[in-house]
């Protein structure tokens, strides 16, 4: 499995969506289930999928997938397609 699939699919568990529910475009506060708690949930869900630590500034800039992408090449990981 990809990096991008496990990104992927780390969304859709912690925002309680559909497996096959596309999140590429997803934004914070644009889709009525990424709410501060779905937030905080996601935000785990990612560090326990890739074994990182995301620091504070990071959590709070996290606002889409595409920044997630941007946000875990900070900490080595590499999302490819």
């Amino acid at each position: 499995m990809s990096e991008l699939q496990r990104l992927r699919g780390a969304f859709r568990s912690a925002l309680d969506l559909p497996a096959d529910a596309p999140v590429d475009d997803l934004q914070y506060q644009g889709n009525e289930k990424w709410d501060s708690l779905a937030h905080m949930s996601l935000i785990a869900s990612i560090e326990d999928e890739f074994s990182v630590m995301i620091d504070t500034d990071d959590v709070i800039n996290m606002s889409s997938f595409a920044e997630a992408v941007r946000i875990l090449g900070k900490y080595g990981v590499t999302i490819n397609d």
